[in-house]
């Protein structure tokens, strides 16, 4: 089978390339802007017509929550548009789709419940709303497909919070954090575990449908970053503050955990606490 992972260079691209590394028994390719311009359809179903593409992993998007709100023109070709594309070229040839979504197209949960995937949908940014757009694109394109919502996604590369915090704890004595965002820091290591079992053993058969990741427990932000300044060693002192003492143009989700049970008795697998996965991302930037 040949496999396609779009946005290689992410955080979940990278890896997902490590764990692909060296493999024979399926042939993973992957791609980012500078090899395949995934909002350009004649240049996808030309790569996927000359790469005989079985399935697609699409990891890119239009990430940068603030910038989305004055370009969501250029954040819907990337997390909308171009998802559409992926799922058509995909449809055409029976082949497969998983498409990372994000706890964004809920909008936060006023009852400070868990959400499952029939949670009702309600983006309150652009960021949000072409992420939703892309889901359901690829309903429209009708192609096999199984789409991961996630959020709070960290890892030891790209740009992320716990590489952010690190940085600064570095050169600063005083941190503020806000502490009335909760949720579950995802470590993207094992995001990309589940996602390449789950393509790489062929798990997804008769499997397809809408499902929630994130690492098990519950946080705020401001946890999170004593969490990583604990297991670091920095002597940084975090203080907690309210989202509403740093203005944003984005109504960002109050309350975002996701409920996993879906996929963990769908796919019968066992999920790492986020704090057991942050000491070992931290380790690994470290060294």
């Amino acid at each position: 089978m040949n496999i396609l992972v779009t946005g290689s260079n992410g955080q979940l691209g990278t890896h997902l390339g490590l764990l692909a590394d060296g493999l024979e028994r399926n042939h993973w390719m992957f791609c980012d802007i500078d090899t395949l311009d995934i909002t350009n359809e004649t240049d996808v179903a030309g790569y996927v017509e000359k790469n005989e593409i079985d399935c697609i992993v699409n990891c890119a998007a239009y990430t940068n929550v603030d910038a989305a709100e004055d370009a969501e023109s250029d954040a819907d070709k990337v997390n909308n548009q171009a998802v559409g594309i992926l799922a058509r070229e995909m449809a055409k040839k029976d082949g497969m789709l998983v498409h990372i979504s994000t706890d964004y197209v809920l909008g936060g949960n006023l009852y400070n419940t868990p959400c499952s995937e029939t949670a009702e949908v309600n983006p309150t940014g652009a960021y949000g709303r072409t992420k939703l757009a892309g889901e359901k694109a690829v309903a429209a394109a009708g192609c096999r497909n199984i789409i991961i919502r996630t959020g709070w996604l960290y890892s030891e590369y790209g740009r992320n919070f716990v590489k952010t915090m690190l940085s600064l704890m570095a050169t600063r004595d005083n941190l503020t954090v806000v502490y009335d965002q909760v949720g579950t820091p995802t470590y993207a290591g094992d995001l990309a575990q589940v996602i390449f079992d789950i393509v790489e053993k062929g798990l997804y058969q008769g499997r397809y449908g809408l499902y929630n990741y994130s690492n098990e427990g519950v946080c705020s932000w401001y946890d999170f970053a004593n969490a990583i300044a604990r297991i670091s060693g920095s002597a940084c002192r975090i203080a907690p503050c309210r989202s509403s003492d740093y203005p944003s143009k984005v109504v960002r989700p109050s309350y975002s955990v996701l409920d996993k049970s879906k996929i963990k008795q769908t796919f019968n697998i066992d999920i790492p606490y986020w704090e057991s996965s942050l000491q070992k991302c931290v380790k690994n930037i470290q060294k």
